[in-house]
């Protein structure tokens, strides 16, 4: 009998498999996910023959091409990943689980509220392969998210793994596992080779050593990792269902720049007139732009610091990070992520006060400070306005407020 079921959905190589598409041939050579622009020079998920060289995700691209020269760099697929993977978790939620979604291709839901629905576990994961036919996915069951994660990577299509029992039970099943299998959480990513190093290559060597020897030398990671060596974890935290407000414009020229920006903002101003987003505020959107000359796609997200619901101090939020796109756009996406408050006492930006419009100088002055330091906010000084040479004139010092 379990103590509380967990199931957990594992889609391998889910991220690769997107950004392939319909080049399949790759994911049989050594491949791997390149880098995202601007990101660190890591390597993402990679496929069966490159971890046969020893190429793993997460490392750094120079030691991945030293140990497979031939390795097929696949430019990222950001946005046709979150959209796939957001499909994916409709598809389980329709079954009425309370899915709490890890990173795309791995997720995990308590499935004791279905049993008595699906008539037992068998009937729970019938149910759910049933809602994911057009996904090869993989089920592993347990009684912790850690356990049940392993046990789906010793899962195949159509055979699941399924741990029964309590925390005892839990432990000596993963006490064979190796340590390279904390690496499904991104908070212990680098500390399987630090373990590997001291001679601790399997999860039954790590639950032996004693926590307070893990904690002196790993910290809270190596209590973490020692927590779930012997089968405990956290709670989960089902996800709230998002709504999908998005507009997106195809662009007729692949561009950058300035006329970037101004789709931008009349994309600003489609997804304002939305009918469902009418007296509320935006707290967080996603900008994606599909790129020409790489291929792929480009994402990011950006939460407002504030509600926002001003077609003017939304531009001015999320305009800058149309520099960082590394290649020129053919399509421009813009997604509600979250809703924030009601926006029926929200001013414009050119109404409010000029109090009220210094006060948020000097908090923005505040917040670049704390990331640049005294040097990132600058004012012009004069000193010598008659001199015949121009830096004696004036100098810069810092802004005080």
């Amino acid at each position: 009998m379990f103590v509380m079921p967990i199931v957990c959905l594992l889609l391998p190589r889910f991220q690769l498999t997107v950004a392939a598409g319909s080049r399949t041939e790759l994911l049989r050579a050594p491949a791997a996910l390149a880098p995202l622009p601007g990101a660190t020079q890591a390597v993402g998920e990679v496929s069966l023959a490159a971890e046969a060289f020893g190429v793993h995700p997460g490392m750094r691209l120079g030691e991945a091409l030293a140990r497979c020269p031939k390795l097929t760099l696949v430019p990222p697929d950001p946005g046709g990943v979150a959209d796939g993977w957001e499909r994916v978790l409709v598809r389980l939620e329709s079954i009425g689980a309370a899915v709490e979604p890890e990173r795309p291709g791995l997720a995990c839901f308590e499935a004791r509220g279905l049993l008595r629905l699906y008539c037992g576990i068998e009937g729970v994961l019938r149910a759910s392969r049933q809602a994911l036919r057009a996904w090869p996915a993989r089920y592993g069951v347990a009684c912790s998210r850690f356990a049940a994660v392993a046990a789906a990577t010793r899962a195949r299509v159509r055979r699941p793994v399924i741990v029964s029992g309590d925390q005892t039970e839990a432990r000596a099943f993963l006490a064979s596992m190796p340590v390279a299998l904390l690496r499904a959480r991104p908070a212990l990513a680098r500390l399987p080779e630090a373990l590997e190093r001291l001679g601790i290559r399997t999860l039954g060597e790590l639950a032996q050593v004693p926590p307070a020897a893990l904690a002196d030398r790993f910290g809270s990671e190596g209590l973490l990792a020692h927590q779930l060596a012997i089968g405990g974890d956290g709670m989960l935290r089902p996800r709230t269902a998002p709504e999908l407000v998005r507009e997106s414009l195809e662009l007729p020229e692949a561009v950058s720049g300035l006329a970037l920006e101004s789709a931008l903002e009349l994309l600003i101003d489609r997804l304002l007139a939305r009918r469902e987003r009418r007296g509320r505020t935006l707290r967080a959107v996603d900008i994606c732009a599909v790129l020409v000359e790489q291929g792929g796609t480009w994402r990011e997200q950006v939460v407002f610091r504030e509600a926002l619901a001003d077609r003017t101090r939304i531009r001015l939020a999320t305009a800058p990070r149309l520099a960082v796109i590394p290649a020129p756009a053919q399509q421009l996406r813009l997604t509600v992520v979250r809703f924030g408050p009601p926006a029926g006492d929200q001013r414009g930006l050119l109404e409010d006060s000029s109090a009220v419009r210094e006060a948020r100088l000097r908090e923005a002055i505040r917040q670049v400070r704390a990331v640049a330091g005294l040097d990132g906010a600058l004012r012009v000084l004069e000193v010598d306005p008659g001199s015949r040479l121009p830096e004696r004139r004036m100098v810069l010092t810092p802004f005080e407020g």
